[in-house]
């Protein structure tokens, strides 16, 4: 297993519209299991392949209290069920350090494959519901800051601008 790299916003490859898998093969296995690690490394909840540079219909994600429940979506089509919208502070592995309220559908139906390939069918509301809509969106190619205000948006620019320099600095102690 390997860590991948999370692009960082307003990256232009996040706007890539993902394609669907085609077929469930060791290839994507491998790249399920690196999105997992990464994923949990960078203790997120919830990863798309657009934000690993991988333009496939792909998400994976783990809302357990323990981080030992990790699942996976492949080819996720999400239905909203009913008009009750909702705010839901978001927060995002590629706009790093930046919250923000998303009025999103409260109760959504998800057909999927599983790992394997098998398809399955789910109903969803709550933190489920809230966060497969935000991983289908990246892989629509939208990120959730483009809900916010201009203002709101740039202001999420400097922020991710900052967290990437300090961290780039860290990373690197000769720039220190």
């Amino acid at each position: 297993m390997a860590l991948l790299p999370i692009l960082n916003y307003p990256d232009p490859r996040l706007r890539i519209i993902a394609k669907p898998i085609k077929i469930v093969d060791q290839t994507i296995q491998t790249l399920i299991a690196d999105m997992i690690e990464t994923m949990y490394d960078a203790k997120g909840i919830g990863l798309a392949a657009t934000q690993v540079d991988q333009h496939i219909q792909l998400i994976v994600m783990d809302l357990s209290e323990n981080g030992d429940n990790p699942r996976v979506f492949i080819n996720p089509k999400v239905t909203p069920l009913v008009d009750d919208i909702k705010p839901y502070e978001e927060g995002c592995l590629s706009v790093p350090e930046v919250y923000a309220s998303v009025d999103r559908p409260t109760k959504v139906k998800i057909e999927a494959l599983d790992k394997d390939g098998k398809p399955f069918e789910e109903i969803a509301e709550g933190l489920l519901a809230v966060c497969i809509q935000h991983e289908m969106d990246h892989l629509k190619g939208i990120v959730f800051v483009d809900y916010l205000s201009k203002l709101k948006q740039t202001r999420a620019l400097d922020k991710v601008r900052k967290v990437v320099k300090l961290r780039e600095k860290q990373s690197d102690p000769v720039k220190a």
